[in-house]
């Protein structure tokens, strides 16, 4: 892995690969929904959609025709603190995505009919998200855990917020929020340097900054419960805990900790939800980390008679893993699982590109595969202990959608937090 930065101060980071025949090419902007604001919620995600509507040399389906035509796929999501376009082809047809892409950022034309044909597809796109209580139930999860903090605004927007936008507020938006300093290309593939280099700054290298560098506030825990009723078969419910931000010393810990609770069939919850009691087909946990703060959540989907029951056996494994901790047993699985999915999972060149590009615009550093196990094989026992110390701390969030919430409601947020011996 090799860190270059062009003649106008942009950041590249590449990782030759010169065993594949493919190439991975990513441009990652450090803005997402976390920066946006209750009138332009969603502004982010509707760029991205925008960028592919055409530009002078080449319409949407030109693009789309470009890519079928040699074998290779663009695309590009939003999250909540970076957006990425990314194309994988063959390496030989790396020039033709690289001029595409970079058209499509730096040139795309916004038209007003495109962008009124577009504006419905996302409205669509909401209300099929909608229409998902199971999808649904986590951004509510976000809100009971993070209130009116940016970082719990829909990725997707609000449709009032999204028929107020037209062109000229796309571009105003990026340009102040697509600058160079928070703009990172990612490489990983079958490339030589110095072609590489030169193709880059021949797209790249006239890209200027016009906005400045935007603040962004640390959010601020809040343990509250939020209920949406909707007519749904089951109860979608998600129990939320203060996690690990992408920088902690303690992230990986949190990893482990979440994989022993939720994070595979042999977890906890799994085991004693779904296996022993067959209360729920889909429960599980996962741990999202950001910027200045993180999330651990439980998630489970099951009927609203059995919903009671499985509030219950989540708060026993928790106020277990608060009394007695992880075993040995679980710790050693749980880093042989985390090794396992790590190695396996730097075999495309797709996860490596994108690993290059969140770690240089989140953390500015990378770490070597060798250096990722050492860390992983380093976590002890009172590792897990302070992440859960951590977590149980405070009250918890719960976030529900479902037909009624009388079993949801009554649960004890504060129960956790005098149980950590």
């Amino acid at each position: 892995m090799k860190n270059y930065t062009l003649s106008n101060g942009l950041r590249v980071v590449v990782e030759y690969i010169p065993t594949c025949r493919s190439v991975s090419f990513g441009i990652w902007v450090k803005t997402g929904s976390r920066n946006e604001t209750p009138d332009n919620n969603g502004i982010s995600h509707f760029i991205e959609h925008m960028l592919f509507k055409g530009t002078e040399r080449h319409s949407a389906k030109d693009i789309a025709d470009l890519f079928d035509g040699i074998g290779g796929n663009v695309n590009a999501f939003t999250a909540k603190e970076y957006t990425c376009y990314f194309a994988k082809v063959l390496d030989q047809h790396l020039p033709i995505a690289v001029d595409a892409l970079a058209d499509m950022f730096f040139n795309s034309k916004m038209d007003a009919a495109e962008l009124a044909k577009e504006k419905n597809v996302i409205l669509e796109e909401i209300a099929m998200y909608e229409d998902t209580p199971d999808d649904k139930v986590h951004d509510e999860a976000s809100r009971a855990a993070y209130g009116d903090h940016p970082l719990a605004y829909s990725i997707l927007g609000l449709e009032e917020r999204l028929n107020a936008m037209d062109g000229d507020t796309l571009r105003g938006y990026m340009n102040g929020h697509y600058r160079i300093d928070n703009t990172v290309i990612a490489v990983a593939g079958n490339v030589e340097e110095g072609p590489l280099l030169e193709l880059l700054e021949k797209h790249f290298g006239a890209f200027k900054t016009t906005g400045s560098e935007l603040a962004v506030t640390t959010p601020q825990f809040n343990g509250n419960y939020l209920f949406h009723k909707k007519k749904t078969e089951q109860n979608h419910i998600c129990i939320s805990f203060p996690g690990c931000s992408i920088a902690d010393p303690l992230q990986y810990a949190m990893i482990l900790l979440n994989n022993a609770i939720g994070g595979g069939m042999s977890s906890r919850l799994f085991q004693e939800i779904r296996e022993k009691r067959g209360l729920a087909y889909s429960v599980y946990s996962y741990h999202t980390s950001y910027a200045d703060s993180g999330l651990f959540t439980v998630y489970a989907g099951t009927a609203p008679k059995q919903t009671k029951d499985v509030l219950n056996l989540t708060m026993e494994q928790m106020h277990d893993l608060a009394v007695k901790g992880l075993t040995d047993a679980e710790l050693a699985r749980g880093k042989e699982q985390l090794k396992g999915s790590l190695i396996l999972s730097l075999e495309s060149t797709s996860s490596r590109m994108n690993r290059l590009g969140k770690n240089e615009l989140m953390l500015g550093r990378h770490y070597t595969l060798d250096q990722m196990l050492e860390r992983i094989d380093a976590v002890q026992m009172g590792d897990i202990r302070e992440v859960t110390k951590r977590m149980l701390a405070v009250p918890f969030a719960v976030a529900m959608v479902g037909s009624n919430d009388k079993a949801a409601a009554g649960i004890g947020r504060d129960s956790l937090v005098s149980s950590i011996v």
